[in-house]
């Protein structure tokens, strides 16, 4: 079983998810000594084993055995979701591959209590994980994004990325989700330009979640091609399909990969 943990309040944790604990052989977590303290909280006994990014494949591997043994096994995180940015991947992947049944339990995520914090349009969004460093990473991580997008951020690095967002797109709506379900919670909200102000030689304390707003529509320019449809063309003619293509021009220079394809095809 699959059970997400509170993010920072531990009165976020499901009745659900505190039956499945009581009831599991084992339960592999990040942290045992985290978990621990939320299983004290609410007077839950049970055996735990360490399952992080540096043992997974060894300890995935054992509790796949014990599993098909009869034993049942609950996955954890220090917070969240496991396998959202959290280790368990192997492990699911591991449980289908050896024909285990794998139950996910619903319950806390930061990503989506930010989406819905920050005010932005939540229709459409997706999740980038943790930001790339490099800046040119960056740079392409914001170019294409006609959807909301959801991604953590080091509190440290928060000052930088929002410096290279105002530099793509100043207007870009922007909100810092910072500390989510604990004490001193907080979401700003305002421009990229705005915050990178706000933020610059400050950087926030605690977690953070990043949320951007989709870009605002461009007008049609008839004249205007977007950069890179010439490579895009040639490669469309050396046999390579329209959209994978447009999205690997997209990467390599900075240009919307939407765009990239509609100028192809019009």
């Amino acid at each position: 079983m699959v059970c997400p943990t509170p993010i920072g309040n531990l009165e976020d944790i499901t009745l659900r998810v505190l039956s499945a604990l009581r009831e599991a052989d084992v339960v592999a977590c990040e942290d045992t000594r985290r978990t621990r303290t939320l299983l004290e909280r609410y007077g839950v006994t049970a055996t735990l084993v360490s399952y992080h990014e540096h043992n997974e494949a060894a300890r995935a591997a054992e509790l796949v055995e014990r599993m098909r043994g009869g034993d049942t096994v609950a996955l954890v995180s220090d917070a969240g979701m496991p396998l959202v940015s959290d280790p368990g991947y192997v492990l699911v992947q591991a449980c289908i591959a050896a024909g285990l049944p794998v139950e996910v339990l619903p319950g806390p995520s930061a990503a989506v209590a930010a989406l819905v914090a920050s005010g932005l349009p939540a229709d459409q969004w997706r999740f980038a994980g943790f930001l790339p460093r490099k800046r040119g990473e960056l740079r392409r991580a914001f170019a294409d994004t006609g959807v909301t997008l959801v991604a953590f951020e080091s509190p440290k690095r928060v000052p930088a990325t929002l410096s290279v967002l105002e530099e793509i797109d100043p207007g870009r709506q922007v909100a810092v989700c910072r500390e989510l379900t604990k004490l001193h919670e907080e979401v700003v909200r305002g421009t990229a330009a705005e915050l990178a102000r706000r933020y610059e030689g400050s950087a926030p304390k605690g977690e953070v979640v990043l949320v951007v707003g989709p870009a605002a529509p461009m007008e049609a320019d008839p004249d205007a091609a977007p950069a890179g449809l010439d490579q895009l063309r040639r490669l469309v003619e050396a046999g390579a399909k329209p959209r994978p293509a447009a999205q690997a021009v997209a990467e390599l220079t900075g240009a919307s990969a939407n765009a990239l394809y509609r100028a192809l095809t019009s």
